[in-house]
């Protein structure tokens, strides 16, 4: 708030929208969107860089704030960024063809820009480092690290011996990374963007917005969604995790995995844990 201020924003109030590993606040009355990361795991320049060249060329992302400079400011060993509101206008969240109209657009955008960014590879080692690392996953029993391990381990192999196209790809265009509204689905989150298949991003959409996206390889995108089963639940045994119920999530996780293919979407398995 006290650095809204300081740009000449209004901000009286802080209404807290999402509490995980960030912070998402819409600051009030001036209606921003402040993301709030701890400074030693942020991209937030990158993240401000790429949403701008992406918005030069049409493609559905969310934009920051046109009221302030486009920057990153630290404080307190955090970093705030800023970024426009958009009010929801979906009761029942985006429907599966205008998502995977979105996301095609949005791949689109990204094959328009030369971006240095991380291979998707790279994520999957850190899961595999996670694992492998007892005093990062204390409460990992060791038959769940092998399983994990091994799992990371042959789909690492398996997917990178198919030697599909690669381009520049959100990363996790998952439904709590794309917002409704008023001038249609936007993505938000950019920080994780990477290199690799379109599969990769598929594979965290719900399986209605997958089927909707053309020209999909259907083994390549199975693989990829039992990949990032195998590394969001790597995430969710990390000892400084705060994900919400990430205990309860790594353990459904682990029982999927472990029943094999064929493989869910992430968001069933999500589902499966929020009940009927």
């Amino acid at each position: 708030m006290s650095i809204a201020s300081a740009l000449g924003l209004t901000a009286d109030d802080a209404v807290v929208l999402q509490n995980s590993n960030k912070l998402a606040l819409r600051l009030l009355p001036c209606d921003v969107l402040a993301r709030v990361a701890p400074l030693a795991e942020q991209v937030a320049q990158f993240e401000i860089e790429l949403a701008q060249r992406l918005a030069e060329t049409g493609s559905p992302v969310a934009a920051l704030d046109p009221r302030v400079a486009p920057r990153a400011h630290e404080r307190d060993g955090f970093v705030v960024t800023l970024w426009t509101y958009h009010a929801p206008v979906a009761a029942h969240g985006v429907a599966p063809a205008d998502y995977a109209k979105a996301l095609e657009q949005l791949h689109a955008g990204m094959r328009k820009l030369d971006v240095a960014a991380p291979h998707f590879m790279d994520r999957v080692a850190e899961a595999q480092q996670l694992v492998a690392d007892r005093d990062r996953t204390p409460a990992l029993a060791d038959a769940d690290r092998e399983l994990l391990g091994s799992t990371l381990s042959s789909l690492r192999r398996t997917i990178a011996n198919r030697g599909a196209a690669e381009q520049l790809l959100h990363g996790e265009p998952h439904p709590g990374n794309v917002l409704g509204t008023t001038d249609g689905p936007l993505f938000i989150d950019l920080e994780t963007c990477c290199r690799g298949p379109v599969e990769f991003d598929l594979a965290h959409v719900p399986e209605e917005v997958a089927g909707h996206y053309p020209d999909a390889d259907q083994e390549l995108l199975g693989e990829c969604r039992a990949l990032v089963l195998a590394m969001v639940a790597a995430w969710r045994w990390d000892a400084g995790d705060q994900y919400p119920d990430g205990r309860q999530v790594g353990l459904e996780l682990l029982r999927t995995i472990r029943q094999g293919p064929p493989w869910p979407a992430l968001d069933i398995v999500m589902r499966r844990l929020a009940g009927p």
